[in-house]
């Protein structure tokens, strides 16, 4: 049974008033010597609570979509087929010369997510990463007056923990920005979310390529984009590539467009953060010289020349805002920063009504073409 399915719920639903009533119905029936009856008792009490809680735990989940699956839940899923010597990276696609990795899409199984983002199960060439890609097609990309267009496209990046449904389930981009979309508002992206849980067992990647652990960063960089070229009419130029996240996925973000300016042209962190160490699963925080190296703002400091990259970071004080505006103060041109600061807790409530605003600032980076 789906975790995050609506049978699974119901399941849940339905036992907290079972267990209570057969708590009741067996309350005075217990027999026995008076420990016994007591320790009886008690196992029905905890029962209960146990029911109650784990409706709770479900409903909750299914609202932020924090766990896709009983092996995220659990941390018994591992998405690392091998760890390979990944090739240099250079400029324009990885793929020149190979054939085309043509996949097959299906609706997603959740009732969160809307019917029409796709699905596919993608074997990372070059990372060595297997995990599903969901991909949600903006409302031109079938209109016959773009059937010769290529569209603009940005990866979505979960927090820690986080499903690869979560932008489209809790955060709702795709609903918030289809009619923005169709007003002209909002340039046409194509909205790619890959999975980021790789390792199970409650490790963070950091989005980073660690030696003999994990390619997250090419996987998420390169495997991922090169499929989404492979299949869509995507446009191949890094001035139309962005990459937005929220929490440990703003980290990525910022990382990833910094890291890959050949690649990206502006990242959306909202609530994120520059040292690793911020998120204590983080696997690239365990290793002194990871954790620099991965660092946003170290990334910008040392790059040369610096970077075609245009940021926009949010956060309140203390949870992003200061991390923001380091990076604006370091930044050089051609790197812009847009530091915006928030108020609220660390949660999809402050970020869901963001998107809107957000994506219209992406939309003057990376404009409509017509």
């Amino acid at each position: 049974m789906q975790l995050t399915g609506t049978p699974f719920l119901i399941l849940t639903i339905v036992l907290v008033p079972i267990s209570i009533a057969a708590a009741l119905l067996l309350w005075g029936r217990a027999r026995g010597p008076r420990p016994v009856q007591v320790l009886s008792r008690l196992i029905m009490i905890l029962l209960c609570q146990a029911t109650a809680v784990t409706m709770v735990f479900v409903m909750v989940n299914n609202a932020n979509l924090i766990y896709g699956s009983w092996d995220d839940l659990l941390g018994t899923g591992n998405h690392v087929r091998a760890v390979p010597q990944v090739p240099a990276d250079g400029p324009g696609q990885d793929a020149k010369g190979e054939p085309k990795v043509l996949q097959q899409f299906k609706a997603v199984d959740d009732p969160a997510v809307p019917r029409d983002v796709q699905r596919t199960d993608l074997k990372g060439r070059l990372s060595g990463v297997d995990g599903e890609v969901l991909v949600w097609l903006p409302p031109q990309y079938n209109d016959p007056a773009y059937k010769d267009r290529t569209f603009p496209v940005v990866e979505l990046i979960p927090g820690f923990p986080g499903s690869s449904s979560t932008w489209y389930g809790t955060l709702k981009v795709s609903e918030q920005l289809k009619p923005l979309m169709k007003s002209g508002k909002v340039a046409p992206f194509i909205l790619v979310s890959p999975r980021t849980l790789l390792l199970g067992k409650g490790i963070d990647t950091g989005c980073a390529d660690v030696p003999g652990k994990v390619n997250a960063d090419t996987w998420l960089s390169r495997d991922v984009p090169q499929m989404v070229l492979d299949n869509f009419r995507a446009d191949a130029s890094s001035d139309r590539w962005a990459v937005a996240g929220y929490s440990a996925g703003g980290h990525c973000a910022a990382k990833l467009a910094l890291e890959h300016p050949n690649r990206y042209r502006a990242a959306i962190s909202l609530s994120g953060y520059n040292d690793p160490a911020a998120e204590s699963a983080s696997l690239t925080a365990k290793d002194p010289h990871l954790r620099e190296v991965s660092n946003p703002l170290y990334i910008l400091k040392h790059a040369s020349p610096a970077p075609h990259v245009s940021l926009f970071v949010s956060g309140n004080k203390g949870d992003g805002y200061e991390g923001g505006l380091a990076l604006k103060q370091a930044a050089k041109p051609p790197t812009e920063v847009v530091v915006q600061e928030t108020s609220g807790p660390h949660a999809s409530d402050v970020w869901r009504p963001m998107l809107p605003q957000v994506f219209t600032w992406l939309t003057g980076v990376i404009p409509a073409q017509h």
